[in-house]
């Protein structure tokens, strides 16, 4: 059994799984991890990343069809979808294949199987000998939550998966919520020229945003040409030899909606099932693991991470409960629970939407009192220079101590602005030092800095 003893044994290989697993190694932990599909999980194989480069080629297509307005000319403008997808799943296979590389290079032993708890520190590994570790980590994932009546057929409804490699084009497309996932496949679908509709159960299209944030979207997605139903329930399907009808009740109307394909976008369930947890003092609500803020579980020496341990649903917040977990185990000093304020969330649609901390409304409701400060993108040289005028930063702050409470974008690359706000929160920046800091010009992070400016009414290009 030597060979099959650890130190620390890792279940699931997605970006809490690996980073974990890499994370331990660094810190001289013998490691096993084990991975019954893909390494890089649901996010490098059927998600964060093949999604990105569909949006991709959809905005580099979207650009195209606006040659014009930059002085240029281009004639033919199409697409060809399976090349698309081909591109897609190229830049997938890839980054597996740096995983894989850096799990070898930090000597972690990768098993490939179906693991379950085994009891008494083991792991058994479906047709493998069974693993041993004081320490195992569950790192399981989530799936597709399937809506009765939509379970996916291969043919009419789809999940995020069939998404990624459609085998046709869909003419109509439906898409039953409008969190990320779903709204960003709405972006790419409605991109390449489908009649896209959206429904969403919740009163506004991207609930979990600022609500002047998620008005914009809807705006912007409007103007796109998207037909959005909000507050909507869905009441039944029909399908027909060449499209389903869909029943929706939105507003007080009843809506008969005859699409193509139908994608289901209404959150995740948690991987709990067939991992051994019977028997064990692990407690499972809503289809996740239940941790604490070191993400162990109620059974000595397991624990959990990532979209098995709850929302949010993120690879990033899942690498980072990978290496809490990791440097707790190994009795790391000064490490600090995950701060949930702290999380940026990023939606890839068109245009970007990106936040952290608290919206305007839940601040209130907090009880603070606050700063609000708003700049828009139509008054900033750069994003005049791109063409990319739509959107704004808005930015809350208490308003006794200069608190960043929250930050909230919507427009061109504000995904990779966000982080900006995201260090000032971790580094517990006041208004001040925001105010003090120098933005390059012209650049678009210098909104970012005229809406702190704004929320003290000292804004200088608006």
């Amino acid at each position: 059994m030597a060979d099959n003893s650890f130190d620390l044994i890792v279940i699931g290989g997605g970006p809490g799984g690996y980073v974990a697993a890499i994370r331990a190694a660094q810190l001289g932990l013998r490691t096993a991890l084990v991975e019954r599909e893909h390494l890089g999980g649901i996010c490098l194989n059927w998600g964060c990343i093949p999604t990105k480069a569909l949006l991709r080629s959809a905005e580099i297509y979207r650009n195209m069809q606006h040659a014009a307005s930059y002085g240029l000319s281009a004639g033919q403008i199409g697409f060809d979808l399976p090349k698309v997808v081909a591109r897609s799943r190229g830049v997938s296979a890839q980054l597996q294949g740096g995983v894989k590389h850096l799990l070898k290079k930090n000597k972690v032993t990768v098993i490939e199987g179906n693991a379950k708890l085994a009891g008494g520190g083991k792991v058994a590994v479906e047709g493998k000998d069974t693993l041993s570790a004081p320490h195992i980590i569950l790192a399981t994932g989530a799936r597709a939550r399937v809506l009765p009546g939509f379970e996916p057929d291969g043919k009419f409804i789809w999940t995020y998966k069939e998404a990624l490699v459609p085998d046709t084009m869909p003419k109509r497309l439906l898409v039953i919520g409008s969190g990320a996932i779903g709204i960003e496949f709405a972006s790419f679908f409605n991109a390449l020229g489908a009649d896209v509709t959206v429904v969403e159960m919740m009163d506004r299209v991207l609930p979990v945003e600022d609500e002047e944030i998620s008005a914009m979207a809807r705006k912007s997605f409007e103007k796109q040409g998207m037909k959005i139903l909000t507050g909507a329930a869905i009441k039944g399907i029909r399908k027909a030899a060449a499209d389903v009808t869909v029943s929706v009740e939105a507003g007080g109307k009843a809506h008969e909606i005859s699409v193509d394909r139908v994608i289901t976008a209404i959150g995740i369930v948690g991987n709990v099932e067939g991992i051994g947890l019977e028997g064990t003092r692990i407690k499972v609500e809503k289809t996740h693991v239940v941790t604490d803020e070191y993400c162990r579980t109620g059974e000595s020496g397991i624990y959990a991470i990532g979209d098995i341990a709850g929302a949010p649903w993120l690879a990033h917040k899942a690498s980072h409960e990978a290496i809490i977990c990791v440097e707790k185990i190994k009795g790391l000093p000064d490490v600090h629970p995950l701060d949930m304020g702290k999380i940026p969330g990023c939606t890839y649609c068109h245009p970007q939407v990106a936040s952290v901390g608290l919206s305007e409304a839940k601040a209130k409701a907090k009880g603070y009192q606050v700063k609000v400060g708003r700049f828009p993108f139509m008054a900033n040289g750069k994003a005049i220079a791109l063409g990319e005028t739509e959107g704004m930063i808005k930015t809350v702050f208490d308003a006794k101590t200069g608190e960043l409470l929250g930050a909230h974008m919507i427009g061109a690359e504000v995904t990779e602005m966000i982080q900006g706000y995201v260090v000032a929160k971790t580094l517990e920046t006041t208004e001040a030092e925001l105010m003090h800091t120098i933005f390059p010009h012209p650049t678009l992070s210098e909104m970012m800095h005229e809406s702190v400016l704004d929320a003290y009414g000292r804004a200088v290009h608006v």
